[in-house]
Order: structure tokens, then C-alpha cells, then sequence
């Protein structure tokens, strides 16, 4: 996810330090060596004030190692479905799919009954810490930079609830799979959404292996604009 990695790597592009000093000095013929000791140890004072206006905050459980992800995704037996394994569940299970996608992917195109509740999102505020990680984004040409959704779980659990059974997606999938390039599976946005679930209480999520793309790629069923 090369939009977070840009974010992260200018954890102190804000901080600013200041160097102030402020000391005696002695001329004429009258200085001496041991009065200007004197007046060094006296008036020689340095002060340093370092002030860091973009200090990142605290990891959000979204943000933890993969490795810890997977781990919970495996102790909770979340499985991962093929797309049209997923439609199928859909269509005679009352399976939900969980898009995960930005809401602009989203409308574009998506399977139809899905619903949309994005897991990363346009930056809004205007902190420090927010400007600073614009800044990244546009040091990597990106000037649409997202940042995690505080409000994910509170908007699934308005628009599905609990005890809804989710295939959550988004556009790669990623793979709980070992592989020979990625040995712990590859993380995505949809496997990250599906950790968040199940950390909050959700017990029957499954994960769209292939992703989207796949989805479409195949010539399965799909809606534009918003359900």
C-alpha cells in the first residue's frame, strides 16, 4: 500500500528546532583569562528549544504487523472465497459484500446489492500531522492522499450490523495464502477491513480472494452509481 508508506516517511517533516544563545564578551585591555571563565560560566547560557508540530499519533489497530493481522484472521477462521464462490453465497445465502473500495471506485463500478463502506478515505483535517502527510503523498506525485476512516466500524454496523454474513472486497484481494514471493500472505484493504471486523465483534466474515478486479475481469454481474 504505497499511499500509507508515502504518509509514514515524513514522520518529522513539520519539526523545527531552535538554537538561541545568549553571552557576554569582554574588549579592550582589560580582559582577562580567568574573569572571561567567569563570565562564561556566568553568561554563556544556550538554550534549546526543539518543537515538533506534526508528532504522529499512536498506532491505530488497522496500522499493526501483518503478521499479527493474519494470525487473528487464521484464530477466527475467516476463509477466503473465490468471486464466484462470493457470488453464489450472495445470491442463495444472503451473503453481503462488504466493498471496501473508495466511494469514487465504488460508484464507477461494483457488484450490484454490494455496499460501500470505504476503509481509507481522503485526508479532511488540516493538522500539523495532516498537512505534513499531504506533503508526503506530493513528494510521490499523489495529491489525493487517504487516511485510515475513524468511523469504518461504526458506519458496517450501521448499514449491516453484526450478525450480517460479509465477504468483504476491494480491488486485489490480497491472499491469506503462502506464496513463494510472499511466504506470510500479502496483506490488502479487504484483509484489513476483515481484521477490523472480527476484532469488533463480527463473526461470520469472509474475504474475496482476487479482488474486484478479478470480479470484473470474469464478466460477473456489476452496477454503477450508488445502490
Amino acid at each position: 500500500m504505497p499511499t500509507m508508506l508515502a504518509a509514514s516517511s515524513l514522520r518529522n517533516l513539520a519539526c523545527s528546532s531552535r538554537l538561541s544563545s545568549c553571552s557576554e564578551y569582554t574588549s579592550g585591555n582589560s580582559w582577562r583569562p580567568i574573569e572571561a571563565a567567569k563570565l562564561h560560566r556566568t553568561y554563556s547560557v544556550s538554550s534549546i528549544r526543539i518543537s515538533c508540530a506534526a508528532t504522529k499519533p499512536a498506532k491505530t489497530p488497522a496500522e499493526v504487523e501483518w503478521k499479527v493481522k493474519r494470525q487473528l484472521l487464521a484464530e477466527k477462521r475467516v476463509r477466503s472465497v473465490d468471486v464466484k464462490e462470493a457470488l453464489r453465497l450472495q445470491k442463495e445465502n444472503n451473503f453481503v459484500i462488504l466493498d471496501v473500495r473508495p466511494e469514487a471506485e465504488f460508484k464507477e463500478a461494483h457488484p450490484p446489492g454490494a455496499i460501500n463502506v470505504q476503509i481509507y478515505r481522503l485526508i479532511k483535517e488540516w493538522t500539523a500531522w495532516d498537512i505534513a502527510r499531504r506533503a508526503a503523498f506530493a513528494f510521490f506525485g499523489i495529491f489525493a492522499g487517504t487516511e485510515e476512516n475513524p468511523e469504518f466500524i461504526q458506519s458496517v454496523d450501521t448499514k449491516i450490523g453484526k450478525d450480517a454474513k460479509i465477504i468483504v472486497a476491494c480491488s486485489t484481494g490480497g491472499t491469506l495464502k503462502p506464496t513463494q514471493n510472499f511466504p506470510d500472505g500479502k496483506q490488502s484493504r479487504s484483509l484489513i477491513a476483515a481484521y477490523l471486523l472480527v476484532l469488533n465483534g463480527y463473526k461470520n466474515v469472509y474475504h474475496l480472494e482476487g479482488g474486484l478486479y478479478t470480479w470484473f475481469k470474469e464478466g460477473l454481474p456489476a452496477a454503477e452509481g450508488e445502490e
